[in-house]
């Protein structure tokens, strides 16, 4: 009944563009925090920026002034703008939807969605 879908991957050379978005169903959107995780073929999943259900804005040093995670609430979609690109930045890419209570944390994924930088 949850589903984040993720989608705007590709293949982009070096010093290109994408702009990822992230569909979420299922949940109250505008009370999550809404993050982008990466994972490239033997490392770890890591974190790339997250947005909280207020607006606040958090980024891996490794993206800092490259990317830009925004949200749409009307939408319920959360977007990662990725400029200049580098081939340090090919993974999978998931999109992550997180709220805790007194009660318990809630805390769902999507599927991801492939971007490969290379010339």
């Amino acid at each position: 009944q949850v589903q984040l879908v993720e989608s705007g991957g590709g293949l982009v050379q070096p010093g290109g563009s994408l702009r990822l978005s992230c569909a979420a169903s299922g949940i109250i959107f505008r009370v999550y925090a809404m993050g982008w995780y990466r994972q490239a073929p033997g490392k770890q999943r890591e974190l790339v920026a997250t947005i909280t259900s207020g607006g606040s804005t958090n980024y891996a040093d490794s993206v800092k002034g490259r990317f830009t995670i925004s949200r749409d609430n009307a939408k319920n979609t959360v977007y990662l703008q990725m400029n200049s690109l580098k081939p340090e930045d090919t993974a999978g890419y998931y999109c992550n939807a997180h709220l805790i209570t007194l009660v318990r944390t809630y805390d769902y994924w999507g599927q991801g969605t492939q971007v490969t930088v290379s010339s």
